[in-house]
């Protein structure tokens, strides 16, 4: 299962049944578990473990080092779980000392073409990030996330599960659970309703979401007061958990 024109470095671990394309380069300190499928001309620089059943697409360049000018050659880590989809010409870099010396993308994410996870991201699990998606260093993006096609996320910013962000949008703080956003720069637009219909949410807790989304960003309250609004709505609406733990404990500001 590996093309007689890969070249695997002797120190890389591949299970039995990896299969490697024609002219793949997979590094030292590289450890691939079983059932993933690495195709054409893909480059994997370790420290990397990638995990089972995961499909890395032609060009992808997996595990390089990052682009930070604090970085001087230290064996950082990149972490892959499982059952990702990596498209072609896709860049992962590993992570810095100074991040924490990992970067981490978790399971069944599909990650479609040109999109860019820089040093010291930490993916959760079944996002879907869109052609173009860029993500600078240290951004952390929960469960369930969309990102459309170009949006470009800012370093050191914390995107919460199930939200959305349009086409083209560029994000420079937090994004809320559940939030969708759109623009140049990014600005708060509802709820991503039907993200949540797909994903079993009922209409009494999409009517819950919709009505913390507008005590935040429509009432006019400072967000301190509006959180304590929340944790009497929340009694009600174990839904509002996430979103109320996600405004008291970031950093930085979310968009509002």
């Amino acid at each position: 299962m590996i093309h007689p024109t890969a070249i695997i470095d002797p120190r890389a671990r591949l299970a039995d049944n990896v299969s490697v394309g024609p002219y793949s380069i997979i590094g030292a300190d590289v450890e691939i578990a079983a059932g993933t499928e690495i195709a054409s001309h893909v480059v994997i620089k370790g420290p990397t473990k990638i995990g089972r059943n995961n499909r890395i697409f032609q060009f992808a360049s997996i595990g390089e080092e990052p682009q930070d000018k604090k970085y001087h050659g230290e064996p950082t880590l990149l972490e892959i779980g499982d059952d990702n989809l990596i498209r072609e010409s896709v860049t992962i870099n590993r992570g810095t000392v100074q991040g924490g010396g990992i970067t981490k993308v978790g399971h069944r994410n599909w990650i479609m073409a040109y999109v860019h996870i820089a040093h010291d991201c930490i993916i959760g699990d079944d996002n879907i990030f869109a052609n173009n998606a860029s993500l600078a260093g240290h951004v952390v993006v929960e469960q369930h996330v969309i990102l459309g096609g170009f949006t470009l996320v800012s370093q050191f910013n914390h995107l919460g599960s199930h939200c959305f962000s349009a086409m083209g949008s560029v994000i420079s703080r937090n994004v809320p659970p559940y939030v969708l956003v759109s623009g140049h720069m990014a600005e708060p637009v509802g709820i991503n309703v039907e993200g949540l219909r797909r994903r079993s949410f009922t209409d009494t807790q999409i009517r819950n979401i919709r009505q913390a989304y507008k005590l935040v960003y429509r009432s006019g309250l400072r967000l301190e007061d509006a959180c304590q609004r929340l944790l009497e709505m929340q009694q009600e609406a174990a839904e509002l958990e996430v979103f109320i733990d996600f405004l008291t404990n970031q950093q930085g500001g979310i968009i509002r």
